[in-house]
């Protein structure tokens, strides 16, 4: 089968990779899309994600759905009453909990915490964690969300980032009826945007540099943008921040436009080395200050808002076959491309 690989910096191939092997445990999907991640284009560029360091070639992706084409018998036992079966349209969760006491549930509380974590398309491990850019993908059967009548799967596998997002204003409590700020509007911050709107905030603010990533947080539900790149200023008096950009030059900005007691949420990846930051204001203005990583089983949730209606197709702005793969890449690391989320059609 054909499958999205990164060999090294500046090395991604398509290869012919061995099919996955069903077994009684497994079950076998047939990969239909693929959504790119920043940490799919870091590999790309660098080798490198956050602390997970290229070693061996690896098949790229954790943003993805098809179609079951495999059940092995004690897989069928765990999905019964599931409606999962052979032609089901699926969205995988990605993250495999690694050591003692790893039998805990993805739907645990907090099971986004656990120490060690194998997640698809991850060098985290040696060996390394395959992803779903291929043309099938063999998944514990714990592992997979039944895409909702209704719901694309090109639409549903956005699950995963949209999920992330979620995770985010889940950090945040309730902000039904408060007004929530996005600060960075990439593909986690349009969605936030969404996630935000869809808990009942009484108004969403976006904030960005970019005039195209602030056009898609309005179509995803803000109801007023900020263009950071004309001189706007962020509002003041918010109660919820939502800080996506994982610029540490924004924090201070950020802090101002909490109100007293209001909330910041961190969801934006930060730099691992030392940075200069603004913060007194988490003191002078007693911010409640929360990290957001990854999520819980929140895709199930994200699942649910795509088939209440929730349109996250906004966000796709562009598509490629999985024999040009390479371009869609360079597409998402071009900041001048208009590109948000670009999606590789991998059936």
């Amino acid at each position: 089968m054909k499958a999205v690989v990164v060999h090294g910096a500046h090395d991604l191939r398509i290869d012919e990779v061995p099919d996955p092997i069903p077994t009684d445990d497994n079950v076998v999907v047939a990969m239909e899309w693929g959504g790119i991640c920043g940490s799919d284009v870091a590999y790309v560029q660098s080798g490198v994600s956050g602390t997970a360091t290229l070693k061996d070639p690896l098949i790229l992706g954790h943003e993805g759905a098809g179609r079951v084409v495999h059940i092995g018998q004690d897989a069928a036992e765990h999905l019964a009453g599931s409606g999962i079966e052979v032609g089901s349209a699926v969205t995988m969760h990605p993250a495999t909990l690694v050591g003692a006491g790893s039998g805990l549930n993805h739907r645990s509380p907090q099971s986004n915490l656990w120490p060690r974590v194998r997640y698809f398309g991850s060098a985290a491990f040696d060996p390394h964690e395959a992803g779903l850019f291929s043309s099938q993908r063999a998944v514990r059967p714990d592992q997979l969300r039944a895409v909702p009548a209704g719901v694309t799967t090109r639409e549903a596998a956005l699950a995963e980032p949209f999920g992330v997002a979620l995770h985010a204003l889940n950090r945040a409590g309730d902000v039904s009826g408060r007004t929530v700020l996005v600060n960075g509007c990439g593909p986690i911050g349009a969605l936030a945007v969404a996630a935000a709107r869809a808990a009942g905030a009484g108004q969403v603010i976006a904030a960005d540099l970019s005039p195209t990533s602030l056009r898609i947080a309005e179509e995803m539900g803000a109801d007023r943008i900020i263009d950071l790149s004309s001189g706007e200023q962020l509002p003041v008096d918010v109660d919820v921040a939502v800080e996506a950009s994982g610029a540490p030059q924004a924090w201070g900005g950020v802090i101002a436009a909490i109100r007293r007691g209001g909330t910041m949420v961190q969801v934006g990846n930060l730099p691992l080395s030392e940075v200069g930051a603004s913060l007194g204001g988490l003191v002078t203005r007693e911010i409640n200050l929360r990290g957001s990583y990854r999520f819980v089983d929140e895709i199930t949730d994200a699942l649910a808002l795509m088939a209440q209606g929730l349109d996250v197709t906004p966000l796709m702005t562009h598509e490629v076959p999985m024999d040009e793969a390479e371009r869609g890449f360079e597409l998402a690391a071009d900041r001048t491309s208009g590109s948000s989320k670009v999606m590789i059609k991998l059936a």
